[in-house]
């Protein structure tokens, strides 16, 4: 009878859990692509959104080659930058869609705080909005748009509220349809704004953050209707 031989140590299932090194080491790497995406947010707060991998290395206290070791490249650094911010937006956003959505809380105030959490990232950490938007350390072009998955996120998010929050005058909520087209107006909007607002200049004259999102609120809440029509009033009355 012919005897099998067994490779030397334990012989593990199919199936039955990975050993205590393995998810140790698993843990290890999540933590170290962690500690490396905050060095790179230090790296573009510190030196704006143009940051180079020189800087990024040396703010982590390593070598490139590391970096490229837990990324492969520098758009899985980017990608990993992006869900960041990803994170931080939506979280900022379903934080003032909750306590915006209490008993008696007026809708128009859901619309005001969506508009604010978006534009409240593009002010204060306005180097790393930037980096994001324009993905300076990418030097091919991306098979996916971590940005569009941002905006695609929140609008999903927003729909789902004022599906829950708006009606008609006859008590019945709006078609699902054309809740989602309000959505990705608002957002929409709200993003090419606060693009534009970033780069303008700070110079008299430029909105604040609270102006911004009284005008866009408005201009959701209200269209451009009533705007056009006390216009036209007050020309007539001329």
């Amino acid at each position: 009878m012919t005897k099998v031989s067994r490779p030397p140590g334990p012989v593990r299932e199919q199936g039955a859990a990975p050993d205590g090194r393995s998810v140790r080491w698993e843990r290890h790497r999540e933590e170290r692509r962690a500690s490396l995406v905050d060095a790179t947010i230090r790296a573009i707060r510190r030196h704006g959104a143009t940051v180079g991998m020189d800087d990024i290395a040396a703010e982590a206290g390593t070598s490139k080659t590391v970096i490229y070791r837990h990324f492969e490249d520098r758009a899985g650094l980017y990608r990993a930058v992006a869900q960041r911010v990803e994170a931080r937006v939506v979280g900022g956003i379903a934080r003032a869609l909750e306590q915006s959505t209490g008993v008696g809380k007026d809708p128009r105030e859901l619309i005001s705080s969506t508009v604010n959490a978006y534009l409240e990232l593009v002010e204060s950490d306005s180097e790393l909005y930037r980096f994001v938007v324009n993905r300076p350390i990418v030097d091919r072009p991306l098979t996916d748009d971590p940005v569009g998955e941002l905006v695609s996120h929140v609008t999903d998010q927003l729909t789902h509220l004022l599906e829950g929050r708006l009606g008609g005058s006859d008590g019945r909520p709006f078609d699902p349809a054309t809740t989602r087209v309000w959505a990705v107006a608002l957002v929409g909007s709200v993003q090419a704004v606060g693009d534009d607002w970033l780069a303008a200049p700070a110079r008299p004259g430029r909105p604040t953050r609270g102006e911004l999102v009284q005008s866009l609120t408005d201009l959701a809440w209200s269209g451009l209707a009533p705007s056009l029509s006390d216009r036209e009033s007050r020309s007539t009355a001329r």
